[in-house]
């Protein structure tokens, strides 16, 4: 207890003591000691109610008061409830500036902001941006659906695999040429956060890089053809002094040209939205050759294996796949020391567990590229199917890699439905997955080949 209540205390027991010691003083000299007594202490009980009904009244009232002057204990009650009610009103102030700008803040972002219950879906709060992109309305839309009122973009689907569902991007139904990126983000237990961005002019760059890209590697074809053919005209043996000159010539030539080749192929992939030529792939045949090619390749330095369990034949598109696993293939041997080993296994995927828990009757396929290399930091691995990244910069000038190899995989996965995931540890190797859904897959009708 702190001094001064503790002094309050005292002084209020005190004044207690002296009213009944006079009360009985002047009971005996009456001849009447216990009635005066009595009559004493009922009034002390009555002014003790009084206080206490001021104190109660204050309390509902909530009215401003300022604290007595007195030492009692009924005076520092006064004053504590005083201060308590100034620190409420403070941080209460503080809370409401602190709402007001965050509110602030919201309301001046660019991107549309709109807060959702969780349950009803319905509209709770909305920036300013959500009037011009969303076209919503204040008031008549606070507390509407907001599948309902956002009809034309068909969000219910979206708007039902919550804090799972990916960004979506669709055209504006309300301004056409604009196109919006959602994202839903749950930031409570009942509310969530809708945001819509205009990325119209993001994509408007996106196109014009790669078509910059695309451009540029087309027309770099012509001079770097002209000068590989007259570095194949020049003989060697007749300038022997030139001959380390003239084979590293070639061989940045050659390199050039793989990277415009990789260069168009991305920039065609990036703007292919699907397959032009699909077919059923035989299998057997494209591990066949994967295997001739790592062979090649690896030059007797590693051991290839090949492994075909799926008992199965993709359906895609046969040179779009076959780039992507050759791909994954040279990038095994390249980062993989001699004496090594490389694996290329086609097996069936793990069965898929649904929402209620029950797994699914169709499966789809995994072609993986295993090997013993050196492996990838697990930084590295959110990057690594990126344009030119390298984890290893040195390794990469070694190995003669252009950087794209991974991406081009990536969007070829993208366009057969598929994914790519990696797994790896420094010093021990890497593994590439790529699996396919069981939409791809068809029964093998082709003769199996015999893979050693």
């Amino acid at each position: 207890m702190p001094p001064r209540t503790r002094s309050a205390w005292f002084r209020t027991l005190g004044q207690l003591g002296l009213v009944l010691a006079a009360a009985a003083l002047a009971g005996v000299l009456s001849g009447y000691p216990w009635q005066v007594v009595t009559t004493a202490a009922l009034g002390i009980v009555a002014w003790h109610y009084w206080r206490l009904r001021r104190l109660l009244m204050r309390l509902t009232a909530r009215r401003r008061h300022t604290p007595p002057r007195g030492g009692g204990m009924w005076d520092e009650l006064d004053r504590l409830l005083f201060r308590g009610q100034q620190e409420m009103r403070g941080r209460k102030r503080r809370l409401i500036e602190m709402l007001r700008a965050y509110r602030a803040a919201a309301a001046a972002l660019p991107d549309a902001i709109v807060v959702v219950e969780r349950n009803s879906q319905r509209i709770q709060w909305f920036n300013e941006a959500a009037r011009n992109l969303l076209q919503l309305g204040y008031p008549q839309d606070l507390g509407a659906p907001i599948a309902k009122r956002l009809q034309p973009l068909q969000l219910s689907h979206w708007l039902a695999a919550g804090r799972n569902a990916e960004p979506l991007e669709v055209a504006s139904p309300w301004n056409p040429p604009v196109t919006l990126s959602l994202r839903l983000i749950p930031y409570s237990e009942n509310l969530w956060l809708l945001v819509a961005r205009d990325v119209t002019r993001l994509l408007q760059l996106e196109r014009m890089r790669r078509d910059f890209v695309a451009n540029v590697s087309h027309e770099l074809r012509t001079p770097l053809t002209v000068v590989h053919g007259y570095l194949d005209m020049l003989d060697p043996t007749e300038h022997p002094d030139w001959a380390p000159m003239l084979a590293e010539m070639q061989r940045q030539s050659q390199r050039m040209t793989q990277l415009v080749e990789d260069l168009l192929t991305l920039s065609r992939l990036e703007s292919a939205d699907h397959l032009a030529n699909e077919e059923t792939i035989a299998m057997p045949a494209l591990l066949d050759t994967l295997r001739r090619e790592a062979l090649a390749l690896s030059q007797n330095r590693h051991d290839i294996r090949v492994e075909d369990s799926a008992g199965v034949d993709l359906f895609g598109s046969h040179k779009e796949l076959h780039s992507a696993f050759s791909n994954l293939v040279a990038n095994a041997i390249r980062y993989t020391p001699a004496g090594g080993q490389v694996t290329v296994r086609f097996r069936k995927d793990r069965p898929e567990r649904l929402a209620s828990g029950v797994l699914a009757g169709r499966t789809g396929v995994v072609l993986e590229v295993a090997d013993t290399g050196y492996g990838i930091p697990a930084t590295h691995l959110p990057r690594i199917t990126e344009r030119f990244y390298r984890v290893s910069t040195s390794r990469s000038r070694e190995s003669g890699g252009t950087g794209l190899g991974l991406s081009i995989v990536k969007h070829v996965l993208n366009l057969h439905q598929a994914r790519l995931e990696i797994a790896s540890e420094v010093g021990r190797g890497s593994t590439f997955s790529c699996h396919f859904g069981a939409e791809r897959v068809r029964p093998r009708e082709s003769l199996d080949i015999a893979l050693p």
